[in-house]
């Protein structure tokens, strides 16, 4: 089978933030709704995994959202997160899987379709945002070179691979003792193709307090896919 199934990850300490960012207030409810919300309510969404710091609440979120079908505990760093959520897919069912960042409360309905779509399409997708800033490489306080800002992108979640080629990332990693900075890299790393699609400039992730304030602010602007 090729269900579709969303690996929502939310198992950060927040050390930027300040505390569980996961579970700070925003809009009324924790943090981390928002995306569950999202993915619950899109129709080719068919399971969904959640990964959490502690898993004392995992009745709660196993009753509120119906196609939670596992709340598992997360890792030491990120990657340790995935990889604990991902170990639960069923290998026989599972044919594609989102990766999402929890702490991106205000993922739209079209962001899951446009990646989903690449995905089915290409083996792995992912959205990107154009770089708007110059960026300059720099090292030890000097500028080395100032980079084409025309090939570079913002990277956001949700990720879309094929169930075999995140597997194939995710032992690679662990073989080599490797740390990506996103599951993509480690799809890179065998020297598969990763495809772009349109990403979202208000699918910000929330890393410091001050996010959580723009966030807010996008949240209220009541814009179509929010």
């Amino acid at each position: 089978m090729n269900r579709v199934v969303a690996l929502i990850v939310a198992a950060g300490e927040g050390k930027r933030f300040g505390g569980a960012k996961q579970f700070a207030a925003f809009g009324g409810r924790p943090l981390i709704e928002w995306s569950l919300e999202a993915f619950q309510a899109h129709p080719s969404i068919e399971e969904i995994v959640l990964v959490l710091s502690e898993t004392r609440t995992k009745k709660i979120y196993l009753e509120r959202y119906p196609k939670i079908c596992e709340v598992i505990l997360g890792g030491e760093q990120r990657q340790d997160s995935v990889r604990n959520g991902f170990s639960c897919l069923d290998s026989l069912r599972t044919g594609f899987v989102l990766v999402h960042d929890g702490a991106r409360p205000l993922v739209s309905s079209e962001i899951i379709s446009r990646v989903l779509a690449g995905t089915k399409k290409h083996g792995a997708a992912i959205p990107v945002v154009p770089v708007e800033d110059t960026i300059k490489e720099i090292s030890e306080g000097r500028v080395v070179r100032t980079l084409e800002r025309g090939r570079l992108g913002r990277i956001q979640t949700p990720q879309g691979f094929a169930y075999e080629l995140l597997k194939k990332a995710l032992a690679l990693a662990s073989k080599e003792g490797i740390s990506g900075t996103d599951e993509a890299a480690l799809v890179e790393r065998l020297g598969a193709a990763v495809t772009t699609v349109a990403g979202d400039p208000r699918n910000i992730k929330i890393t410091t307090p001050l996010d959580l304030v723009f966030a807010e602010a996008i949240r209220h602007e009541n814009r179509p896919g929010i």
